[in-house]
């Protein structure tokens, strides 16, 4: 578990004094400011760090069940995972994970959870997907291409995330997958299909706009085992794994893009009431 910060008991405190029950929203918040400072994120201004859906979205009643959730889930699948970039990766993705899923159980219809950790190179693996029913990996790691504008080409490491149309970049956060469908796109000149799976951005002014940029899961011939490609800001894996894991996926499965950035750590709506309710319960999380 990470240190406690001024916003989140401003949250916690806010909740407690002016809001009892459930209230379903997308929200906006705080978290811990923790990364490294040498990435970037590309917010509009008006993005602020705390508002009132986010203070509704804190219901003390449910942080026991979404605390308990989250540990179980981190215990079972950390001795699986390799070393990430930040030692609260899984925490911030599976206590968002079932945040949204406490609030928004009749969307959340599939328990898949597609996690990419942007923090490492693109030479190496850094995609998992998890039943988090189950408790285990259905396959990771493996490797996943981040956006062409989050990086330039001789940079293995994403440092910039947009959530702006023609950025090309990456956006970080936690998105709903959807219907998949046809995808086609274009490498080394040559047209290629591959299917694709429509994800809706719940990260709100930090991946909202995706659906609407065309961020999508897809296959993608620029991603092999051992190296990925760059894309349009799409979370693209090989074209073998595209055809298992997107259907599995589709409809109501989750995807979590982490990366050790200190203004999207300090702004999730999802990671701030996920470590909201952990921190309210006294939970301590595992570490890798």
């Amino acid at each position: 578990m990470r240190p406690s910060k001024f916003l989140q008991h401003i949250v916690i405190g806010a909740t407690a004094a002016t809001f009892i029950g459930a209230y379903a929203v997308n929200g906006d918040g705080s978290v811990p400011a923790v990364a490294e400072a040498a990435t970037v994120i590309d917010v509009p201004s008006s993005t602020g760090f705390l508002n009132e859906a986010v203070t509704k979205a804190v219901v003390a009643e449910e942080a026991p069940g979404i605390a308990k959730a989250t540990k179980a889930a981190l215990d079972a699948l950390t001795p699986s995972v390799r070393k990430l970039s930040h030692s609260g990766a899984l925490e911030d993705a599976f206590g968002s994970y079932f945040a949204y899923k406490a609030r928004h159980a009749e969307k959340v219809r599939k328990p898949y959870l597609y996690f990419v950790d942007y923090g490492l190179p693109s030479n190496q693996p850094r995609g998992y997907v998890f039943d988090m029913e189950k408790l285990s990996v259905v396959r990771g790691p493996f490797t996943v291409a981040h956006g062409s504008g989050s990086a330039r080409p001789s940079e293995l490491v994403p440092k910039r995330f947009s959530n702006r149309h023609g950025s090309n970049a990456t956006s970080l956060g936690l998105y709903l997958a959807q219907e998949t469908y046809g995808f086609s796109g274009k490498a080394s000149g040559q047209r290629y299909t591959s299917i694709g799976l429509r994800l809706q951005g719940l990260s709100k002014g930090y991946n909202d706009n995706a659906r609407s940029r065309g961020v999508v899961a897809h296959g993608a011939p620029y991603v092999t085992a051992s190296r990925a490609g760059r894309s349009q800001g799409c979370p693209a894996m090989t074209q073998s794994l595209a055809r298992e894991l997107l259907p599995m996926l589709a409809n109501g499965g989750m995807v979590f893009l982490f990366a050790p950035n200190s203004e999207w750590m300090a702004g999730d709506p999802w990671v701030s009431v996920a470590d909201a309710q952990l921190e309210s319960t006294g939970t301590v999380a595992s570490t890798n």
